[in-house]
């Protein structure tokens, strides 16, 4: 099945072309205006030796002679290239328009085999000493400043192309399937362990134990009339009073205990509540169990989902203003590293080697595996060109220095004309 190719860039002919072609007339009129003066030259020669002239005649027709033989047959070939001369069918003219597609097949075939083959890259790669070039350049403050404005500039066009609903969609699947397969619960458990081990929870007991009591000093009442109102309907009223009053300072009698005697009972019995709770963490299948699935539930939950979704909009806004920043620490970061890196890449020959590495692999990787798209590049492109905009383009360009070998085969030509005419007339021809 053929595929519609996308229609290449139109290889037009310009007015910088034309301007170009206009020196090549002059050359072209200046080497036919070379030709006719052999031509006169040659008539007034012969005229000469017919008239009985004896001596430099011969010499100047035979000079004349060739010179114009040379000067006809460069015109033939430079003409051959981009016409037919005088319009006849004369077989391999007209090369440039006839062969052009040719003609670009061959030139990528030519790339293809003499500029991208692995050897070339290698050798070329491996000369320029790419590590330790790049390493002196990112060395340099200014170059470091530099490249710290470029990737802070793209890292801002990246986070604005994006859509916050993708990728919050994106990031807020990932972490709900990250913390769906991670059992948390040993983690907790080795957490807590270490915790009470090292008694860190207890400035944690010793705020409750503070804030217990403070709230139940301010809340005296509120506690006795609880009790009072869960007494049984048929007991006295002083008698709940009494109750709730006892209920009370029992309880601000035993938080305030806790809070003042490092080794309460209590805080021992917690003590030991914790350690234990940290071992079911880690070796009771059912504790474990029931907070996975307690994990479970709070991720599920909607509150959590919008918290999770809603983290990327305060990363994306906290990476953008440190890009935006200069003095940020995201910046300063990055231009130290860079200015480290390159200092590395300066000195260490290893380095240098493996950076080296890296880019020859790179390098070849992309040409082996794209050099046929390479190459038929450029023959399409050449196909695509128009035959005569091709060759009058190509002429125009190098028209002129062509010209120079039709002046050049006329001169040739006469003194060749002349050598031979010279020798032959030595030699008694």
């Amino acid at each position: 099945m053929n595929q519609t190719k996308s229609p290449l860039v139109a290889f037009s002919y310009t007015a910088a072309d034309e301007e170009k072609r206009q020196g090549v007339r002059r050359m072209k009129l200046t080497a036919t205006a070379l030709l006719l003066l052999v031509a006169v030259i040659y008539v007034l020669a012969t005229w000469a030796r017919n008239s009985g002239v004896t001596g430099w005649p011969g010499y100047v027709a035979a000079a004349a002679e060739a010179g114009m033989v040379g000067a006809l047959a460069d015109w033939f070939a430079v003409t051959a290239l981009f016409r037919r001369p005088m319009g006849l069918p004369i077989p391999h003219t007209a090369i440039i328009p006839s062969k052009k597609d040719q003609l670009g097949a061959s030139l990528g075939s030519f790339v293809g085999e003499n500029f991208l083959s692995e050897s070339v890259v290698r050798a070329r790669l491996g000369a320029l000493g790419i590590g330790g070039r790049l390493g002196a350049w990112l060395a340099e403050p200014a170059h470091a400043d530099r490249v710290t404005a470029e990737l802070s500039t793209a890292l801002r066009g990246a986070l604005t192309v994006l859509r916050d609903a993708d990728v919050q969609a994106v990031v807020g699947e990932a972490i709900t399937r990250r913390a769906e397969a991670a059992e948390v619960a040993p983690g907790i458990g080795k957490a807590l362990e270490r915790i009470v081990a090292d008694g860190a929870h207890h400035g944690a007991v010793d705020l409750i134990c503070n804030r217990a009591h403070d709230w139940l000093v301010l809340h005296g009442d509120s506690i006795m009339d609880a009790v009072q109102g869960g007494a049984p309907g048929w007991t006295p009223r002083f008698v709940d009073r009494k109750v709730g009053e006892r209920v009370y300072r029992e309880l601000l009698r035993f938080v305030t205990e806790m809070r003042d005697m490092p080794a309460h009972p209590a805080r021992g019995a917690l003590d030991r509540f914790l350690t234990d709770f940290s071992a079911d963490l880690q070796g009771d299948t059912d504790t474990r169990g029931r907070v996975e699935r307690l994990k479970s539930d709070l991720v599920a939950r909607p509150e959590v989902q919008d918290i999770i979704a809603s983290a990327w909009s305060s990363v994306r806004a906290m990476i953008i203003s440190a890009a935006e920043d200069e003095r940020s620490e995201l910046r300063l970061r990055a231009r130290a590293s860079l200015i480290s890196l390159g200092s590395r890449l300066a000195t260490d020959t290893r380095l240098q080697a493996k950076v080296d590495g890296w880019v020859e692999d790179a390098a070849v990787y992309v040409i082996t595996t794209y050099r046929a798209e390479i190459t038929s590049l450029i023959s399409d492109t050449v196909a695509s060109w128009d035959a005569d905009q091709t060759s009058k383009k190509i002429e125009a360009h190098i028209g002129r220095d062509l010209q120079f070998i039709r002046i050049n085969g006329t001169v040739v030509g006469a003194l060749a004309g002349l050598a031979i005419y010279t020798v032959s007339h030595a030699l008694g021809g």
